[in-house]
């Protein structure tokens, strides 16, 4: 089980790596880190998916 979420993790951080370098500045002003934070809130979301899956679904 614990292979299947790397490679989900994996899938996931590789695709939001594509959207991350395809975010470049236009023009003038700040840059765009949209593409970044998402990739954030999605390794977070799968520790604590792990975390709650790990506490109180897996079964010993």
């Amino acid at each position: 089980m614990c292979s299947q979420i790397s490679a989900i993790a994996g899938t996931a951080l590789l695709i939001g790596a594509s959207q991350v370098l395809a975010n470049e500045p236009k023009g003038e002003g700040p840059p765009d880190y949209s593409g970044i934070s998402w990739m954030y809130y999605t390794l977070i979301g799968i520790v604590l998916a792990y975390g709650v899956y790990d506490s109180f679904l897996k079964k010993d």
